[in-house]
């Protein structure tokens, strides 16, 4: 497998607060790795480097071979923000329109991809509403959909199941996984749900701005001898400090 995203020696600063030390991983094609952490590790400031939302005060990061920011590469990548970035002032279709116009879809590509989107979050019957009468659940499914308008290679999605009640986040995640398995897209999820990250291919847990553990779940959990990762992030923690 060829690396989709190379991360190297990255480190961010926001004024005298480190979020990020000296940050290195490379992100294979074609599967579905996980940043896992306690809100404020720095998962968010990794992935919106990434997307090129941010650069790094050192180090660098290449998406499909090429330096971020790029305008050029950010057309292959879906973004799910952790914060709802909608128009709440239009309706959900307004809003999956908007978006997808700006990507070079036909007509047919657009009305289809918008169909598929509202479907897999279950939002089809809302879309004639505005998104101020949405609850904060819904806004996430909408955020979700737009991530997916244009069929990107890559996927960043930061904390995509808040809110969404269990029966809808299982019929995500088996889209997630089904997206990977047949159609090779690159996914990466941040969460500090440990379920979910039990789900992902490869696991990189970040505390305090560094990386304290990489790797699939069954080899961080038989690297620290536990049988949760809730015990590998703890003990690797312990470790670190």
């Amino acid at each position: 497998m060829k690396d989709t995203i190379t991360i190297q020696d990255v480190s961010k600063s926001f004024g005298k607060k480190t979020v990020l030390k000296d940050i290195s991983l490379a992100i294979e094609e074609g599967r579905i790795y996980g940043f896992i952490g306690p809100s404020g590790a720095g998962k968010t400031t990794l992935v919106k480097m990434i997307v090129g939302m941010d650069a790094p005060d050192q180090g660098s990061v290449h998406v499909l071979g090429e330096k971020m920011p790029s305008l050029h590469i950010l057309r292959q990548i879906g973004y799910m923000a952790q914060s709802d970035a909608l128009y709440t002032a239009l309706t959900g279709k307004e809003n999956l329109i908007f978006f997808a116009s700006l990507f070079k879809l036909s007509k047919a590509e657009r009305q289809n991809r918008m169909a598929y989107a509202a479907d897999l979050v279950n939002l089809t019957s809302d879309l004639d509403k505005k998104v101020s009468a949405y609850s904060g659940g819904m806004k996430r499914r909408l955020s979700l959909a737009i991530a997916l308008i244009q069929n990107p290679q890559i996927l960043i999605l930061d904390e995509p199941t808040v809110g969404i009640d269990p029966e809808l986040r299982i019929s995500i995640w088996n889209e997630l996984l089904r997206l990977k398995r047949e159609e090779g897209k690159t996914i990466i999820v941040t969460t500090h749900v440990m379920d979910e990250a039990e789900k992902c291919d490869h696991i990189s847990m970040v505390r305090d701005g560094a990386l304290i553990a990489n790797g699939t779940p069954d080899q961080l959990k038989e690297q620290y001898s536990v049988n949760t990762l809730d015990e590998v992030f703890l003990k690797a923690g312990r470790i670190v400090q």
